[in-house]
């Protein structure tokens, strides 16, 4: 067994099994052992978070780091700095991006520019209408975790959206490959110019039948070809029902949707906010209650998990507030954190098969959030997202990265020993933690 250095305790850790009280033994950058929460132990460092939860790092999928005018490796540690203050630990890369990873060449750029940076950087190759059975075979074997798509201009310029034999094609070669296809589906022919700057006139010239187009294309490309497919992001919930009969029929095909479609719906927003020009739009207070209903389906859920959709520069820059936005929302409709480590960790983990992320699991990597339940916070006025100015419940208090502390104040308390039988109380306590950002 690897030797344990850090040992991490909570009443309430998230674990595949449910929420129970438990101490989290990491080595070597892996999850060694999840014991008793006063279960003994001579661990160098020893952090009780008390009744802070303890849940898996984020796997943030199909999120964009670049906006326009924006140097590739200064969007990166924008982004990845972003994402470990938000609980994220895996950012699963897309487009748009200068250069596109529509080949090797674009990936190593990308890869040399996220590299030291806290998180875990994967990456999803560009399909477009151009590309070849050798394009995507060379991106895979580069280290390409998935592949991602426009039906429009959902991933920057309208000039790499996909046609339907195109589209058909690639799948096929992505099912041969075992390699997951994320698609943004909104149809190209159902949408038009904004007849005006504000909020309605984009809503007007998305509207949601070009989602549910969209996603009608798909399912009928993914019934062939069995491709493993994911709609993202998810925002028109009466496209849920055509998703749930494509799966009835064994099509391999859910989706994505993101917070603020979940918290934010259009009637709400100022209608000249730049802030909440995302694509596809906000829409209606009763889609977004559709949207929560489907997503909390027992039974065979056809959105299966929630990403923070972060666009800069072509939608909503909110990825370090994913977690504390989505629980303010959640726990109004009785949901746990075992929820959301399923939809933010679990879920998506699998998708695009990292194999030893997203669970708090003996062999998985140290990737862990210390999340605050019960704290309240106020976003800044100067922050640039979709929840400037708005009251969340819920905080990262510190996140951990394959064990290493990458943000929060939880991760430089003094070591707590807990050598004593279970039920006594532990030898030294911190007098108060100390912030150590990085």
């Amino acid at each position: 067994m690897p030797q344990i250095d850090t040992v991490i305790r909570s009443r309430r850790v998230a674990t595949p099994d449910g929420v129970a009280p438990a101490s989290v033994g990491v080595g070597a950058g892996r999850i060694v052992v999840v014991d008793r929460y006063r279960a003994p132990s001579t661990a160098p460092e020893d952090v009780d978070l008390g009744e802070t939860a303890l849940l898996p790092g984020g796997v943030d999928v199909d999120a964009a780091v670049q906006a326009p005018g924006r140097g590739l490796r200064e969007a990166y540690a924008e982004t990845t700095a972003a994402a470990v203050r938000g609980g994220v630990t895996t950012l699963v890369a897309s487009g748009p991006a200068d250069p596109p990873i529509t080949g090797e060449r674009g990936l190593l750029a990308h890869l040399a520019a996220a590299a030291g940076t806290a998180p875990g950087v994967a990456f999803l190759g560009a399909i477009t209408a151009s590309s070849t059975p050798a394009d995507l075979a060379e991106l895979r074997a580069a280290g390409a975790v998935g592949f991602h798509c426009s039906l429009s201009d959902g991933t920057g310029s309208a000039d790499h959206r996909i046609g339907d034999t195109p589209l058909r094609k690639a799948m096929a070669e992505l099912a041969a490959m075992d390699a997951p296809l994320v698609v943004h589906a909104e149809d190209a022919g159902e949408l038009s110019a904004p007849q005006g700057p504000g909020l309605s006139a984009l809503l007007a010239a998305r509207p949601a039948r070009a989602e549910r187009r969209g996603v009608e294309r798909l399912v009928a490309a993914a019934r062939i070809a069995g491709t493993r497919v994911l709609v993202s992001p998810f925002s028109a919930a009466e496209c849920a029902a055509v998703l749930a009969a494509a799966r009835a029929m064994g099509a391999g095909i859910s989706a994505q949707t993101c917070p603020h479609y979940l918290c934010l719906p259009v009637e709400q927003i100022p209608e000249d906010s730049a802030a909440h020009s995302c694509r596809p739009p906000l829409r209606s207070g009763p889609n977004r209650d559709a949207l929560w209903s489907a997503l909390l389906d027992r039974g065979d859920p056809v959105i299966t998990q929630v990403g923070s959709g972060h666009r800069p520069g072509t939608g909503v820059a909110g990825i370090g507030w994913t977690l504390p936005a989505l629980w303010t929302a959640a726990r109004r409709r009785g949901c746990g954190v075992a929820d959301l480590a399923r939809w933010t960790a679990q879920a998506p983990a699998e998708f695009v098969g990292l194999h030893r992320k997203g669970r708090i699991e003996p062999g998985y990597d140290a990737d862990l959030v210390a999340f605050d339940t019960a704290a309240e916070q106020t976003v800044p006025e100067s922050d640039p997202g979709p929840y400037c100015g708005r009251r969340l419940v819920g905080r990262v208090a510190g996140t951990w990265v394959e064990g290493r502390g990458a943000y929060g104040c939880a991760l430089a308390a003094a070591p707590r020993r807990f050598t004593e039988p279970d039920g006594h109380a532990p030898r030294t306590v911190p007098d108060k933690p100390a912030s150590r950002p990085r």
